[in-house]
């Protein structure tokens, strides 16, 4: 617990300058979208929402009212995140959305500091640590880890999970899994790294704790998972609504060719259809050569996991989202900052990063990109 607590006191600077860039974004907004986007009611509602705005405001309707009274369509959104912001909003004066951006902040600062921890043990170099830190706070998709999303809550699921796996607390591994595949669906994704790990390091010891720990490890995102599917099963005679709802039009759409979603993606934006449909296309190439890197210079649990999120996150008819999806990936990141060591190269890539961030920040906040 102290290596935590040093650990949150150095990622702390990266965190709250994310989190001013943010806030002084949202003002941005509040002052100009009658100028940019005259006459827009989706565009003044989205301003208004603020941080529980988009899927946030989902989360809030679940974490007030319940799944029954938000509808069908709050289904498709997993229970563990919304139960959180509303058990604290027990707090006298805390409401439930407040509660959610409480539970989202602070599950990002301590993903943070896990991350630190990670990349410090994993690579011995603390200056490594710091530019993922920084770099997980700056990237431009990464103003939904101030929202109400579930993202950071998910963040803390992994690190911590990669944290337990690569130095056999194995438990600790089950519990995170546990509780990663109840925040959101892409959790079940740590099936995989935990496994590569239970394989790589299971003939070292064959006892049946050991092999029992394991096994629990391996099983734990499903397990999170499935309680809430069997539960859906159960209230609405379907286990599987959640995943058929994110089927329709207008979510993510049925499973696809990765090729026919960025082809999609691209005539839309050439017809004006969707100004935010031209910005996936560019992140989709730049995250695969980030996968590279990460196969070439991380452990395999690192880089395959990494490389299930990205599959997971393109093979839909509709990209909206990616850039958001692909954070999860968060070995991407420390991929990326093995390429900034010169100062220099960090000193740019940080300040175009923290433009980015206030950029996409605000075509959200003004309803032009889905976050």
């Amino acid at each position: 617990m102290r290596r935590f607590g040093r650990a949150v006191v150095l990622v702390l600077p990266a965190w709250v300058a994310a989190r001013v860039v943010v806030a002084v974004t949202l003002v941005v907004a509040h002052l100009t979208v009658a100028h940019l986007r005259p006459g827009n009611g989706a565009a003044l509602l989205r301003v208004h929402q603020g941080l529980l705005g988009w899927d946030a405001g989902w989360y809030q309707s679940i974490a007030t009212h319940g799944y029954a009274a938000s509808g069908r369509q709050s289904l498709r959104f997993f229970p563990a995140f919304p139960m959180a912001g509303r058990v604290l909003g027990w707090i006298p004066g805390v409401s439930p959305g407040t509660g959610l951006i409480i539970a989202a902040n602070l599950s990002a600062l301590a993903a943070m500091a896990v991350l630190w921890i990670l990349v410090d043990r994993e690579f011995g170099d603390r200056g490594l640590a710091r530019r993922s830190v920084w770099l997980l706070a700056f990237a431009p998709p990464a103003f939904t880890l101030v929202m109400a999303y579930a993202e950071g809550a998910l963040l803390l699921c992994a690190t911590v999970a990669f944290l337990a796996i690569r130095t056999g607390r194995w438990w600790w591994a089950a519990w995170a899994g546990l509780v990663a595949g109840a925040v959101r669906p892409i959790g079940l994704l740590l099936v995989v790294p935990v496994l590569i790990e239970a394989c790589r390091t299971g003939r070292a010891e064959r006892s049946f704790p050991a092999v029992a720990s394991r096994m629990a490890a391996v099983i734990a995102p499903a397990v999170g998972a499935g309680a809430y599917l069997a539960w859906v099963g159960s209230s609405f005679g379907d286990a599987f609504l959640p995943f058929r709802l994110q089927d329709q039009p207008g979510h993510r759409g049925v499973i696809t060719s990765p090729f026919a979603s960025m082809w999609h993606n691209l005539v839309a934006a050439s017809h004006g259809h969707h100004l935010g449909s031209a910005l996936h296309v560019p992140w989709v190439a730049l995250c695969l050569i980030l996968l590279v890197v990460a196969f070439r210079r991380l452990p395999l649990s690192y880089a395959a996991f990494a490389a299930a999120v990205l599959v997971v996150s393109v093979a839909s008819s509709n990209l909206d989202s990616f850039e958001r999806y692909a954070l999860s990936g968060f070995p991407l990141v420390i991929a990326a900052s093995t390429l900034t060591s010169r100062r220099g190269v960090e000193r740019i890539v940080l300040v175009l990063a923290g433009v980015g961030l206030a950029g996409y920040a605000l075509l959200a906040f003004l309803g032009v990109f889905v976050p």
